[in-house]
């Protein structure tokens, strides 16, 4: 027996070791999840990426402006560790900026978007590159759809159901990192739906580009086979799943049939995240949004009219091309008045290949950050008092698995972040609770509901 275990051990370390990291949205994380669960365990040894690796897989994000140093900060990071590490990109950044990432010094692969999926056929070579090796098409090449889930990696399962987007949003560079939108099929999704629950997991966040288009590419054409409506529809008939949360949704997508549904589920939570960017008409014109502020205040009042305890984000992007002084402080003063919960901000930086970045009105840097800052200040505000409104009133709290400074964090189904002392017994747990207090950081504390 002994001898057996020994072999054993031997065996597993001899296994190539491969570690991931993901910078960016939830449809990241659902997808480097997928691409790692490739990485069976008979021949690969899945390790931290804090620690020696003989493969370092970094999904990128191209949101950020950020992404080019974050990489390089990365990539300096695994090869401390090890190296002789082989480093692979993949993820909307290396599919617009390939030759950039593979002249970066220990990049060795690059994979774009009709590649990465595909990952596990590239690494029959581990050698070291003096030049990173691309494999990519042009984004129009890429209409075909892979399902993707996260498990097990959080207490929350990320749930993709869409992927690219039609719109042309002048600032935005996704449609040229992801294609053109397409669809899950309604049967794929519910299986997946199914395993994720059977899993374990008592959450799923539903997540895409742009999730409000589901059903449009989802037998490979342009047409609609199915609506958002009949996905959330099928998916609350699923007595398997506790909690189902939509990630963020345009607001000219979030139809009033949608918020009356989930106002009446037994399954999706009180939460939305609407984009809005500007609170500028003028603005939002500019940046071929698909609504004006007027239509995005009736969605505001027809979900609180509905569910005032509901918490609802929204994203703005500030310093955008044109915008002057007055455009801001409407902005500003439209979402002071607006019955939301937080903000998003942004803070406006060029994209190549995007129609704003060769507007002319540019916005000083310095003024840019002095708006940001304006911003995330109300934001504080805004869920400070949408806390406070919530308090003495009872939810259910889903505890995260991370011991964090010896508390355990979890959410409330509005998205309230609550605390209490470290108790790995209450992790992935669902636990009726009272909020009591906003504590010293900013977390609600509760109490067991009498």
């Amino acid at each position: 027996m002994e001898n057996i275990l020994y072999d054993v051990k031997n065996i597993k370390e001899t296994l190539p070791r491969v570690a991931f990291h993901t910078l960016g949205c939830k449809l990241n994380f659902s997808e480097t999840a997928t691409i790692s669960r490739d990485f069976d365990a008979s021949n690969f040894q899945k390790v931290s990426f804090d620690s020696p690796a003989d493969i370092y897989v970094i999904n990128t994000c191209s949101v950020t402006d950020n992404a080019d140093r974050r990489l390089k900060g990365l990539v300096k990071k695994v090869l401390k560790q090890n190296s002789k590490g082989f480093v692979v990109a993949i993820g909307c950044y290396a599919q617009l900026k390939p030759n950039e990432i593979a002249a970066i010094d220990g990049v060795d692969l690059v994979l774009g978007a009709s590649e990465k999926f595909k990952l596990i056929e590239y690494l029959q070579d581990l050698t070291k590159k003096d030049l990173g090796e691309i494999h990519s098409c042009e984004i129009e090449e890429v209409n075909f759809y892979e399902s993707s889930y996260s498990l097990n990696d959080r207490t929350r399962s990320f749930l993709k159901i869409q992927d690219g987007c039609d719109y042309k949003c002048t600032y935005c560079t996704i449609p040229k990192a992801r294609g053109v939108s397409r669809s899950d099929s309604l049967e794929n999704i519910m299986n997946n739906a199914k395993k994720i629950a059977l899993a374990g997991s008592k959450e799923i966040v539903l997540t895409g580009v742009n999730i409000g288009d589901f059903g449009k590419g989802e037998f490979g054409n342009k047409k609609h086979h199915h609506t958002f409506l009949e996905l959330i529809t099928s998916l609350d008939s699923l007595d398997l799943i506790k909690r189902i949360r939509i990630s963020s949704i345009e607001p000219n997508l979030l139809t009033n049939n949608i918020i009356d549904f989930v106002a009446k589920s037994k399954s999706f939570v009180p939460h939305f995240h609407i984009p809005l960017q500007s609170g500028s008409d003028k603005i939002l014109k500019n940046m071929k949004r698909r609504y004006l502020s007027s239509l995005y205040v009736d969605k505001i009042i027809q979900i609180k009219t509905l569910l005032p305890h509901a918490c609802i984000g929204a994203d703005v992007i500030v310093g955008y091309p044109g915008e002057t002084d007055d455009d801001f402080l409407e902005t500003y003063h439209f979402l002071a008045n607006l019955d939301i919960s937080y903000l998003h901000v942004f803070t406006y930086s060029e994209r190549s290949n995007t129609e704003a970045a060769v507007m002319g009105d540019v916005v000083d840097k310095i003024i840019r950050s002095k708006r940001s800052k304006m911003l995330r200040a109300l934001s504080i505000k805004k869920r400070r008092s949408f806390y406070e409104s919530q308090l003495g009133k009872n939810f259910t709290v889903l505890f995260e698995e991370k011991n964090k400074e010896g508390y355990i964090i979890g959410f409330t189904e509005n998205y309230i972040k609550v605390r209490t002392p470290w108790d790995p017994s209450l992790v992935n747990a669902l636990h009726k609770i009272e909020l009591e207090k906003i504590d010293e950081a900013g977390y609600v504390r509760f109490v067991n509901p009498r």
